[in-house]
């Protein structure tokens, strides 16, 4: 007989991890203990499962092929036990044991073990505000609340919700709620952007406006002070800024890692209950590994130790765990934050550190947007693609990237090469710049779309421009009496000549009219210049040069950019 292997956590890596092992080491002893009911779920799934688009909350714990996996599952056809409904209470290191108790009946039982895998997850963070018992309020992360949900949308008892928090998961829900039951959905987010941490303030603008063009009110800036109900149901809650009736509320404010369990058992974890593996998901006891969203990982770009609760994530993790139990020596080397969301129209991409992030972290980092066709421009279906680079002035060094479209796949499809190269080199502008990507006029442009955002990077390190971004432009415009910044739009004539129709200072001055009006812009005064996605008025500002006009911003994006974040030009 094999060694004996004790799972605490029953998701994602905690499966994972056993059936890697008993696939290398099939005489190994395998127990399983998960406190639900329902195990092996995709956690990620449940606001899809809300909006309508997975029918029953079982799929969500299906294989390909349909089969559910329950404990009859694993024990049958991966050849080890679990044992649900059943919390492991604490880990003698000493003795190499583990004391469990079935929530059902309450037995108690002590199990020895060889090896043992913590795959506890992380819990939701508490809603701590007055009115956070009231019915109707849910964390939405375990199946039991996702189907509490769904049955109130179905019935048509939540004509009005607030999900509290703009993260991945709130968001997701916002739309769902929204977009196929027609409920009046409300963010509430604290921080001053939605999806904070992983969108620059850029891109988050086209998020915030993508939620907006489709009926969700969304506050920025905003604290929940306290819900208010009427029966013990739900019916109101309250910020530091205004009243929103709700009839549903989501708290979706982030996770907490369930690193008590470790942290007793006297292993190490940081300051915020995150368990310390190294790059072989041990624990700081050897015989014990942990992954998956209870554990500190090393951030690849920043060298130091982070927190990333991501489904994919554990589920690569409990591969490397899974082989290291069969006695092999595979490594998880760390992460650098690859992910993606899909709101109305436009789905959010990105990898790595945005610029704020960057700049937080001690990086001496700009960001450089494009927006260009995800497709030649001849070819009759296309859509309009923003990639935003950030970068390391000095070096060069590329930091993230992250990215909006309406073509989810199209998009992604830039993303994950950067990843790949975040996680193995140091990658810098100009492996951006000549990154080989497949093309055929159906699928992308001869230069593509990624290339290009590399070569706007390179010219602004190089000092070939000066540039800002759409909201700057937009900022400078909407005070241009009390700046002296002369507005030019580069866009072909028309479509200039019908903004300056009803408004003198804005000057249409085309990309091919400037190489002979240029004399028509004052060298004395700044000047900013806008196009359509900033190729046009890039080529602007070098014409200008040509004639000793330097004092010259140019907008990255242009007026699709500016479109998107919710911006208007004309009345």
């Amino acid at each position: 007989m094999g060694q004996k292997i004790i799972v605490i956590g029953g998701v994602a890596l905690g499966p994972k991890a056993a059936c890697r092992c008993m696939r290398l080491a099939p005489d190994s002893e395998i127990t399983l203990f998960d406190e639900n009911s329902l195990i092996s779920y995709g956690g990620c799934g449940i606001p899809f499962f809300v909006g309508g688009d997975v029918d029953n909350v079982k799929e969500l714990c299906s294989t390909p092929y349909q089969t559910l996996r329950d404990p009859g599952y694993f024990r049958d056809m991966k050849g080890f036990e679990v044992k649900t409904n059943t919390r492991v209470t604490a880990i003698d290191r000493a003795a190499k044991t583990v004391t469990a108790k079935n929530l059902l009946t309450g037995e108690e039982m002590t199990c020895p073990y060889d090896k043992l895998v913590l795959a506890t997850g992380a819990k939701p963070r508490p809603a701590d505000v007055p009115g956070a018992d009231l019915e109707n309020v849910y964390t939405l992360t375990k199946l039991e609340a996702a189907d509490a949900v769904r049955h109130l949308m179905e019935s048509r008892k939540a004509e009005s919700a607030v999900v509290v928090g703009g993260g991945f998961i709130g968001l997701e829900a916002a739309v769902a709620m929204a977009d196929q039951w027609g409920v009046k959905v409300s963010v509430v987010e604290m921080m001053n952007q939605v999806l904070p941490g992983v969108l620059s303030e850029s891109l988050s603008l086209m998020a915030k406006h993508d939620l907006e063009s489709n009926g969700v009110d969304v506050y920025t800036g905003e604290k929940v002070l306290r819900m208010e109900g009427v029966d013990g149901k739900v019916c109101k809650v309250v910020t530091d800024k205004r009243e929103i009736e709700a009839q549903l509320v989501i708290y979706s404010t982030g996770f907490l890692p369930n690193g008590q369990l470790a942290k007793d058992a006297g292993l190490e974890v940081t300051s915020r209950g995150a368990i310390v593996v190294n790059e072989y998901m041990q624990t700081s006891d050897p015989d014990i590994y942990a992954g998956g969203d209870c554990c500190s990982i090393k951030n690849l770009i920043t060298g130091a130790q982070g927190y990333l609760p991501l489904g994919s994530m554990a589920n690569r993790q409990g591969r490397v765990i899974g082989t290291n139990l069969a006695g092999g020596k595979a490594t998880f080397k760390g992460y650098v934050g690859t992910w993606a969301v899909k709101l109305f129209a436009k789905a959010f991409c990105g990898t790595g550190l945005t610029v704020e992030m960057a700049r937080r972290s001690d990086f001496d980092a700009i960001g450089v947007l494009v927006e260009q066709l995800d497709k030649a421009h001849f070819y009759p279906q296309h859509d309009i693609t923003a990639l935003e680079l950030v970068v390391e002035k000095g070096t060069s060094r590329v930091l993230g990237i992250q990215g909006c479209s309406a073509n989810a796949d199209a998009l992604k499809a830039r993303i994950d090469p950067v990843a790949a190269l975040l996680q193995h080199i140091q990658p810098t502008v100009e492996d951006i710049s000549t990154l080989e990507a497949a093309y055929a006029p159906p699928v992308a442009a001869a230069m593509d779309v990624i290339n290009a955002v590399g070569n706007a990077a390179e010219n602004v390190l190089a000092g070939r421009c000066q540039v800002i971004t759409a909201q700057e432009f937009y900022e400078l415009w909407q005070n241009r009496d009390k700046n002296n910044y002369f507005f030019i739009d580069a866009r072909p004539q028309k479509a200039g000549d019908a903004i300056q129709a009803e408004y003198p200072d804005w000057h249409a001055i085309s990309l091919e009219g400037i190489q002979t009006r240029w004399n028509e812009v004052p060298k004395d005064r700044p000047v900013a210049i806008i196009c359509n996605t900033g190729l046009r008025s890039y080529d602007a500002v070098l014409c200008l040069a040509r004639h000793g006009i330097t004092d010259v911003r140019h907008t990255m994006g242009g007026m699709q950019a500016l479109l998107a974040q919710g911006g208007k030009i004309k009345k």
